[in-house]
């Protein structure tokens, strides 16, 4: 049925005299350590669309995005680009025939210019006495800054830029080669609503000029409002590719993960019941000294409580407060009723609460260990005997941690940056249960996974409530938090404007009180 579907999409193509795709790829095969990651893979780009790449982590999506920019070289089956058959022996061979990639983690040199950033890799301007002129360089990175609508300067370094400005620093780079195909890896990840929709108006430009742009994004609402068409991994293999107009989330969501999306967690309701038991956490008028401001609320043994709001609204402030990573100017702290000073992490671990950061690569993982290392982190110290580590001990914990979470990797030993976004998660959820928590603080903890992982850690986080542990979750996806909460706290501008329970709650509700609406 899935063949059927691309061919008749492609038919149609030709009846309507469309051109040749700008590129094609065709039985793609790919094999790592006599592993087969891609099986007979395809895809078309034509000028001028969208096309999202969509599927779970460890689909394919990433294997496929090498190839094609030159980073692997396929087993065995053809690329066909501009019309002519092709084999790239390397990125800088592809880059220079117009096959440009933006990374999900960016990759600029922050001790370097703007401007040396856009142009790098590029032959830079000399006088006749073989030096560089930076004039030229700076007024060529200006012009590529202002076909995009930015007026960074180009002499800026990018260590003082923000997310957002360095993503537009990357599409300017990819620019400066003449990119006819431009692969965007999550692009949307770390932006906020208003820069998402700056980025959006210079893919509509792009899609002008003719540029074949591959999307991959977890995000539905992304994939249908920019979209033309779209291509389905599962498992290394092609599913189906079509028209984004002809199908509908729920069809994605099934070709994706094989399943109906109604099949997908949802949690049922937590038998506790506020207020019948003293509060495990408690914050009790509780400031930082720039975003919080006077927030109180108690959350319980065995309860799951979504933190819901706006970019800037202080629910990663809050949390980082809670944990002792921000001064606590204002307030107090209960645990199980008692009164307890945290100044610091260490303070907070030794109450019983763990927080799983925002950002996994950046504040969670240790990127140059392994699993079992990154798992068992937090309490080495419990570990020690005479003066050495034991090592069969921290063996068996770390496979246990394994199974009970569902990690899926090659050995405890392989390094946690070969694991897909969700099982990583799953490694930083595994560290903070090895110090016995109390209070599991989750900021954003399905952020950038796919919908099979994130069922998989919504899971995760139900099991552990059941188990007697309080969560505070923070998500930015409505969604998410409707399905997966007991009660929901609204905030805005540092203040929690309502409490919500599951039963009551809305999308249209939350939003109301996260845009400041009153009770």
């Amino acid at each position: 049925m899935a063949m059927v579907h691309e061919t008749n999409a492609l038919e149609a193509r030709v009846q309507s005299g469309h051109e040749a795709p700008v590129m094609r790829m065709e039985e793609v095969n790919k094999s790592f350590s006599g592993v087969q990651v891609l099986h007979d893979m395809q895809i078309e780009l034509y000028k001028g669309e969208v096309h999202a790449l969509m599927g779970e982590n460890g689909a394919g999506k990433s294997t496929l995005m090498k190839i094609m920019a030159g980073v692997h070289r396929p087993d065995s089956g053809t690329i066909r680009y501009k019309g002519q058959e092709v084999s790239w022996h390397n990125p800088m061979e592809a880059r220079d025939r117009g096959i440009s990639v933006i990374h999900q983690e960016i990759s600029l040199s922050p001790n370097l210019s703007i401007g040396e950033n856009i142009l790098m890799g590029t032959k830079l301007p000399k006088n006749r006495f073989g030096l560089v002129q930076w004039a030229r360089i700076y007024d060529r990175a200006a012009h590529i800054l202002q076909s995009i609508g930015s007026t960074l300067n180009p002499k800026a370094y990018v260590s003082t830029l923000s997310i957002a400005e360095q993503q537009m620093v990357e599409i300017a780079r990819a620019l400066s080669f003449h990119s006819e195909v431009l692969i965007m890896d999550e692009p949307t990840a770390s932006l906020t609503d208003k820069e998402i929709e700056k980025l959006f108006a210079i893919i509509a430009d792009l899609k002008q000029r003719g540029v074949a742009i591959v999307y991959i994004s977890h995000r539905m609402d992304e994939i249908f409002r920019i979209s033309d068409r779209f291509t389905v991994l599962r498992d290394g293999r092609w599913v189906d590719s079509g028209p984004v107009e002809e199908t509908n989330p729920d069809h994605l969501v099934k070709l994706m993960v094989g399943r109906e999306i109604k099949d997908l967690f949802q949690r049922t309701p937590s038998s506790q019941t506020a207020g019948t038991k003293t509060p495990v956490l408690e914050l009790q008028n509780v400031s930082d000294k720039r975003t919080v401001k006077g927030v109180s609320l108690k959350l319980y043994p065995g309860e799951i409580v979504g933190l819901a709001g706006l970019v800037g609204a202080g629910r990663t402030e809050l949390v980082r407060t809670i944990f002792g990573m921000s001064g606590l100017h204002g307030g107090e702290i209960l645990m199980d009723g008692y009164p307890v000073q945290i100044v610091s992490p260490s303070d907070a671990i030794k109450h019983g609460i763990a927080h799983v950061p925002e950002s996994r690569k950046e504040q969670g993982l240790f990127p140059n260990l392994s699993v079992k290392e990154n798992m068992l982190m937090a309490q080495l110290h419990a570990y020690r005997s005479g003066g050495k580590l034991q090592a069969s001990r921290m063996n068996e914990e770390a496979e246990g941690y394994i199974r009970k979470l569902g990690v899926k990797t090659a050995s405890k030993e392989q390094n946690v940056m070969g694991l897909s976004g969700g099982n990583q998660q799953k490694v930083v959820i595994a560290r903070w249960l090895s110090i016995g928590p109390k209070v599991l603080l989750l900021d954003e903890p399905t952020r950038g996974v796919d919908i099979g992982a994130k069922t998989e850690i919504h899971k995760i986080i139900s099991k552990l409530a059941e188990e007697g542990l309080a969560v505070l979750m923070i998500s930015s996806e409505l969604p998410e938090i409707l399905g997966v909460s007991d009660r929901i706290l609204v905030m805005h501008e540092g203040k929690i404007t309502a409490e919500l329970p599951r039963q009551e709650a809305t999308q249209e509700t939350i939003m109301y009180y996260a845009t400041g609406g009153r009770p």
